[in-house]
């Protein structure tokens, strides 16, 4: 495996986002103050019917970065060329398809802005300006694969991280100096035109050969590459379906006043599941590389490895997360408490995305295998199944708990389906396809960790304090939160020989480059 490669992408993705997280924070707070938190509603909404629209983009990227591995392994540069050429048209006709999309249900936002009237805000246009930022994206994704292909998404990450800075730091200038959500929306045009022109730059310069190399894909190749799109595309509809879906049903069957205080919760635990992602979505392309050269027993004791690593990480944000939200909520966005919901939402909201979180190491290696063509029926279940079931919850809910519980309805569809369909059908394809075993001893661990963690959380509720001090009560909260996930943590460490085995080698090679180092160092000093 390219360790050093796979730990810089890490390390830039990281370090990046850890600034990204404090920056999407900073943005909210100010748009809530000066565009009122019914605004705030409307760009979540907005950003969940693009997500809707994206379905088009049928995971074009996870195919193009699968395809393209083995060429790259073998340094055959015509067909990579081939590839990255058919990609090109594939986005430019992506982009159209979500425009004309975005166009036709324009008509239609006023029922899926609940509260529409109250919003003193042009509806068409707003949309229509995040609308044309989402697109322009589109016209270098080509490109951003084609370097993420090859290992570098530190290129790609820096490019894109960078963007988004300039972003929040122009959209936090012009909600100050004018107040206007159409601005706010404009600096998402600008920041976006950037990140084309740096993408641009950084391809041209490090793959000139590769993109003036002016090669046809084969007809085999052609092949596979459909085969994978619509793998993908079927996947891209679940993921739609359970996680935009959930953010549109809550506008339309709730308020978009109540989507807005939802999201500042889940713009924190994104951007929190976001940076820990990252120990695992940079290394897709190294673990792809490896699943090319290695056999199938390395590659399931690197999956094991990483199922454990992913609990360990996960319990501590998580039990982390649920300590503090509250308190987080009204630091980070005003409000004075008025932002907060009720504990038990915050309960509901962490379990849910504790449970998403433990399919990582799993969609790592799919991603990596390319075994999303065997399982591409599952997302489409799933995603109708959430969608029935959280319209259902919803009324039932608001029926037995009130209208502040309904949204709780659809966040408990949507564990439903993550544990009985998306965490039984997601291992056994990648087992069975990928690493040609049984995952018996994956489901075992995999339910037993769930089980801890949820153990864990009840747990730590009783144990919470309260204070009138918000500084005060986050950092006590917090410290009992640490404390509780170290005993899980510790507990599954001792209980797997694998993990500790990779641990112990891992403690060895940084000893030896420390003394290497060291020895170094007085070499140069006796001389």
């Amino acid at each position: 495996m390219d360790k050093k490669k796979g730990l810089l992408n890490v390390i830039i993705s990281i370090i990046f986002k850890v600034f990204l997280l404090v920056g999407a924070i900073v943005v909210r707070r100010f748009l809530i103050q000066y565009a009122g938190e019914d605004v705030n509603g409307l760009d979540s909404l907005y950003i969940s019917i693009i997500g809707f629209l994206s379905v088009a983009e049928l995971g074009v990227g996870s195919a193009i970065t699968f395809c393209m591995y083995k060429p790259i392994v073998e340094e055959d540069n015509d067909k990579v060329s081939a590839l990255y050429r058919l990609f090109v048209k594939l986005y430019l006709i992506i982009g159209a398809i979500i425009f004309v999309a975005g166009c036709l249900l324009l008509p239609f936002l006023k029922y899926l802005a609940g509260g529409y009237a109250e919003i003193n805000q042009n509806l068409y246009l707003t949309f229509f300006l995040t609308l044309v930022s989402v697109v322009i994206s589109y016209m270098f994704s080509a490109k951003t694969s084609l370097i993420n292909a090859y290992k570098n998404n530190y290129i790609t990450t820096s490019i894109t991280s960078s963007g988004q800075l300039v972003q929040y730091g122009l959209q936090i200038l012009v909600l100050v100096l004018t107040r206007s959500f159409i601005w706010y929306l404009v600096c998402k045009i600008v920041a976006a035109l950037l990140q084309w022109g740096a993408t641009e730059l950084a391809v041209r310069k490090k793959y000139h050969r590769i993109i003036k190399n002016k090669q046809k894909i084969d007809a085999d190749t052609k092949k596979e590459v459909t085969k994978n799109v619509k793998a993908m595309f079927m996947h891209k509809i679940g993921g739609v379906l359970v996680n935009s879906a959930d953010s549109i049903i809550i506008s339309a069957f709730i308020s978009v006043v109540i989507l807005g205080r939802y999201t500042n919760y889940t713009t924190i635990v994104n951007a929190i599941t976001g940076v820990i992602c990252l120990f695992f979505t940079p290394l897709t392309s190294i673990i792809g590389h490896l699943c090319v050269q290695e056999d199938k027993s390395a590659v399931s004791k690197y999956l094991n490895f990483f199922h454990t690593f992913n609990f360990i990480i996960g319990t501590i944000f998580f039990l982390g997360y649920y300590a503090i939200i509250d308190n987080l909520v009204t630091i980070c966005y005003g409000g004075g408490g008025s932002l907060e919901l009720s504990k038990w939402i915050s309960f509901i909201i962490t379990l849910n995305y504790f449970i998403q979180f433990m399919r990582q190491a799993t969609l790592l290696f799919r991603d990596a295998t390319g075994t999303f063509y065997n399982d591409r029926w599952k997302p489409l279940i799933e995603g109708v199944l959430n969608i029935g079931l959280s319209i259902g919850f919803v009324y039932l809910f608001r029926f037995l708990f009130g209208d502040d519980f309904a949204v709780v309805g659809v966040i408990v569809a949507t564990i439903l389906t993550n544990l009985f369909i998306c965490h039984v059908v997601e291992p056994h394809v990648l087992y069975k396809y990928g690493l040609n075993r049984k995952p018996t001893g994956y489901y075992i661990r995999n339910y037993i960790y769930i089980a801890l963690f949820a153990a864990c959380l009840v747990a730590l509720q009783f144990c919470l304090q309260t204070y009138t001090n918000e500084w005060k009560e986050l950092l006590v909260n917090g410290s009992i939160a640490v404390a509780i996930a170290v005993v899980p943590s510790i507990a599954v460490v001792a209980a797997d020989r694998n993990f500790r085995h990779y641990v112990k080698m891992l403690m060895g090679k940084i000893k030896r480059k420390l003394k290497k180092a060291s020895a170094e160092g007085n070499d140069s000093e006796s001389k």
